[in-house]
């Protein structure tokens, strides 16, 4: 009774009348000038072998009293297919770095056992390898985002592990991926060139990571009309050193990572995931909203010596990082996912569809259990995050044509705007907007250059950290929401703290 007394209270606090509202922002949209196809794959996500995040995350064994399919969480892979998801970065991060791939294959119970020394120190017993990430990529109708591990093992490796899931030839490799229970091959999307060749991937200069990538992506190739693209490791942060090397000395590739992750506060003393101040609230999405700088950053690079954009970039991995939560295993980076994490979430991938033209990938880090994650899950129970709901809500923009959105209108912080604004033409003819108050205590009327009508969802609660647990695991959930009409123009009554998509008609 008290849960369906709180959606009928969020119900009538969405409905709330304009003349309640303090703010008005404006929002001229400019279908005048459509930009470039928003790619799919800006949606796509990240699972490395990280906590809970593939073990119990994703894999539980045919055998497990949780219902699965072939050893895969039955509850998981729906939730992945209703979002349809583009593609799936795997087996790391920095897991990848020291992960031979023959470790993966064969009999499960013969594959070796290791120790992960990235994540917790806790052994790896191989279960899940590249027959199991690519089954499961098929399985949820992904794309498969495999990185190469240039840190630690050869060239020869890397080309082996294509030739064994891409090869249809009678080569050794194909014959022995046909006796491990795989006749035909599997298409390798994405080829990633190692990861953080800065960091964990090597701890490389510049110089020598871009001389890397000529060797290695020199070797790494699937069949010509399989179209893989090789992404190439880039920057992190705000040190573009590594993009610009990359991008003059770097070789042939297809598409340039780049890694930003969003904090509270710094890096050491990140802050907790719930139960935070409104300043921890204000500077979280003001971080979030520095990838705009990044990306704008990088791009210019780019451009210099890939005018044409022929080169993606890729944020292969982006999304807030907290402290981990308390009484859950060291190194395992387990946080709770909040309505703070949805704002995070849209205002991203606002910035993403604003530089389509450029930005052709990216992969919240990661899609269970782990930091950003889509999804949580205790044993056999599991919760859709307010993050997995923008991931839903956003789905109308894949493949469609941005248009610019330019709004004026006051800012909820220095830096922070109260409203932002990203406008696209679905590939159903539709206008679609997602629309975000970033202001965790005021509403605000938004008022477009549109006419019509408009209907969509939007996500609100009325805590700063309001979540959904496995006690609540519907606490936080889209709502139907529509727009009104204000003087002949199309307008939304956003409460606070919201994020919205809807279609105009």
């Amino acid at each position: 009774m008290i849960r369906i007394l709180l959606g009928a209270a969020l119900a009538l606090a969405l409905a709330a009348p304009a003349a309640a509202q303090t703010a008005v922002a404006n929002v001229a949209i400019d279908t005048s000038k459509p930009g470039v196809e928003i790619d799919r794959h800006i949606y796509g996500q990240f699972a490395e072998h990280l906590g809970r995040g593939i073990y119990e995350g994703i894999w539980v064994g045919e055998n497990s009293k949780i219902p699965n399919i072939h050893g895969y969480r039955k509850d998981v892979v729906e939730a992945l297919r209703k979002i349809h998801v583009p593609d799936i970065r795997w087996p790391g991060g920095c897991f990848g770095d020291l992960y031979d791939w023959r470790d993966g294959i064969g009999p499960r119970a013969k594959r070796p056992v290791r120790v992960n020394v990235h994540w917790g120190g806790v052994t790896e017993d191989n279960s899940f390898g590249t027959h199991e990430f690519m089954n499961f990529s098929e399985l949820v109708g992904a794309d498969a985002y495999v990185s190469l591990n240039v840190g630690s093992l050869a060239p020869y490796d890397s080309a082996q592990w294509l030739e064994y899931m891409t090869s249809d030839s009678a080569s050794s490799l194909a014959n022995e991926r046909r006796r491990n229970g795989r006749a035909k091959p599997w298409t390798v999307r994405f080829v990633g060139i190692g990861n953080e060749t800065w960091g964990c991937g090597g701890n490389m200069r510049p110089d020598y990571a871009a001389d890397v990538n000529r060797r290695y992506a020199t070797f790494a190739n699937t069949p010509r009309d399989m179209g893989s693209l090789k992404i190439a490791s880039g920057s992190h942060d705000d040190n573009f050193d590594f993009a610009e090397t990359m991008m003059r000395d770097g070789g042939r590739f297809d598409g340039l990572s780049v890694h930003y992750y969003t904090v509270p506060r710094i890096f050491r003393d990140k802050g907790p995931a719930t139960a935070f101040p409104e300043s921890e609230w204000a500077s979280t999405l003001a971080h979030a909203l520095h990838i705009n700088d990044i990306v704008t950053k990088t791009a210019t690079i780019m451009d210099k010596y890939d005018p044409d954009k022929k080169i993606g970039l890729y944020v292969d991995e982006w999304g807030t990082w907290y402290d981990q939560e308390a009484g859950s295993h060291p190194g395992f980076l387990y946080q709770q996912n909040s309505l703070r994490d949805a704002e995070v979430a849209a205002l991203s991938l606002n910035i993403f569809q604003r530089h389509s033209d450029r930005v052709k990938g990216a992969n919240i880090a990661q899609m269970i259990n782990v930091l950003q994650a889509m999804i949580l899950t205790d044993k056999g129970k599991m919760v859709l995050t307010p993050t997995y709901h923008v991931f839903d809500m956003y789905q109308a923009f894949m493949g469609a044509t941005p248009y610019p959105a330019s709004v004026s209108g006051p800012d909820y912080k220095e830096g922070v705007p109260m409203v932002d604004v990203s406008a696209a033409r679905g590939k159903d003819g539709k206008l679609v907007l997602a629309i975000v108050n970033t202001d965790p205590g005021h509403a605000v009327q938004v008022v477009t250059n549109l006419t019509g009508t408009a209907h969509g969802r939007i996500l609100s609660g009325f805590a700063m950290d309001a979540r959904n647990s496995f006690a609540d695991p519907n606490h936080v959930h889209p709502l139907p929401f529509s727009g009104s009409t204000q003087g002949g123009k199309l307008s939304f009554d956003m409460p606070a703290k919201s994020v919205a998509v809807v279609a105009v008609d």
